[in-house]
């Protein structure tokens, strides 16, 4: 199939593309909560537990976890919260809600899709790491969705998911996921580009909106969800982030235990140390700083091992767009599927490191 692109109608700018000024990763919402049950509430009693809790403290359900963590997320009253952590011993812990979102992108070209055909090329990220045929693999993104139509990806329909609500589609209005999804599997067809496991299927779990914004508590659910149904050798993609979450945090490490996570460090210019889920850790989680061409420390990449485990081509980064198209655009969401594709393939070999890593231990350059 050959891919198609359009004529650009307007240079991307960073406001088009990142979530909206009043509401910045790490602010806390009002009235929103996740609490977290102790080990003793089994599987099969969460939902009911759940409500009942919810209920006590005269608030409502948004989701209930069963996979990654035992637990639910609520509106409620915020001074209704303390009572009934208190009077229920079987929750562990709550915390409040709080923005999520794609780190600050930078946008270095204008968006094109449409009709004119393009010969494929390899963008200087999937030749710096390298590239195989992913074909048969799954990857999991947990992001704004994916173009499912995109003719040089391999969207799984069937188990794509919203948590966004009940009037919303796994589907991108934003561009990022689509873009993030390019990086790990793009199609080796001759046409438009190519990813470094050429070929995989993606899974759109959308939980951020058009402007890149959602909830802790929404990605929660994106995390129990692909815990449910994730299979050992899938990769789980989270080019997003936010405030420090015990709860987000331990959703990731649970889940972990059957599926990779390729984790975004950031586009702060600070420890990655600080922000969820960058700082989770364990076996199979690998958190991803960002480089330039030339292996050249990306400015705006978070920096600190732990957690940073690899360094991945961030800056100028060329991959799938809306409208069946393509754009550049910059950041640690564009490092982090590179890893991604790395680990569906298999093992991570060292190429090398970063110059000019701030922590002043240079990170080490996943390649295959």
């Amino acid at each position: 199939m050959r891919k198609l692109l359009l004529a650009a109608s307007a240079i991307a700018t960073i406001a088009a593309i990142s979530p909206a000024h009043a509401q910045r990763a790490g602010d806390k919402i009002a009235g929103s909560y996740i609490c977290v049950f102790n080990a003793n509430v089994g599987r099969g009693a969460v939902n009911e537990q759940a409500n009942a809790a919810a209920r006590s403290a005269g608030g409502q359900v948004t989701h209930v976890y069963t996979n990654a963590i035992r637990g639910f997320a609520a509106n409620l009253p915020d001074q209704a919260v303390a009572n009934m952590r208190a009077n229920n011993p079987n929750i562990a812990y709550c915390e409040q809600d709080q923005v999520m979102s794609i780190p600050p992108i930078r946008a270095t070209g204008a968006p094109s899709g449409g009709f004119t055909a393009m010969a494929q090329e390899t963008p200087w990220g999937i030749a710096r790491v390298g590239y195989a045929s992913g074909v048969g693999k799954t990857a999991w993104v947990i992001d704004t969705g994916i173009q499912p139509d995109h003719p040089d990806l391999v969207v799984d329909i069937a188990r794509s998911r919203t948590f966004l609500g009940k009037n919303s589609t796994p589907w991108d209005q934003n561009g990022h996921g689509t873009h993030v999804a390019g990086t790990i599997a793009a199609k080796d067809d001759a046409n438009g580009v190519v990813g470094v496991a050429a070929g995989a299927s993606v899974v759109a779990v959308r939980v951020l909106d058009r402007r890149g914004s959602g909830t802790t508590s929404g990605v929660i659910a994106g995390v129990d969800y692909v815990a449910q149904v994730g299979q050992v050798g899938d990769v789980a993609n989270m080019s997003l982030g936010g405030g420090a979450s015990t709860a987000l945090d331990n959703a990731v490490i649970n889940a972990s235990s059957k599926v990779k996570f390729a984790l975004a460090a950031g586009n702060e210019s600070t420890s990655a140390a600080t922000k969820s889920p960058a700082r989770a850790n364990g076996p199979n989680i690998y958190t991803v700083s960002a480089f330039a061409i030339g292996d050249k420390w990306a400015s705006y990449s978070n920096y600190g091992n732990p957690p940073i485990d690899y360094a991945e081509p961030g800056s100028s980064i060329k991959s799938t767009w809306l409208n069946g198209g393509y754009n550049t655009i910059s950041g640690t969401s564009m490092a982090t599927p590179h890893l991604a594709g790395l680990l569906l393939l298999g093992a991570v070999r060292s190429g090398g490191y970063v110059s000019g890593d701030p922590d002043g231990n240079p990170d080490v350059i996943g390649v295959r």
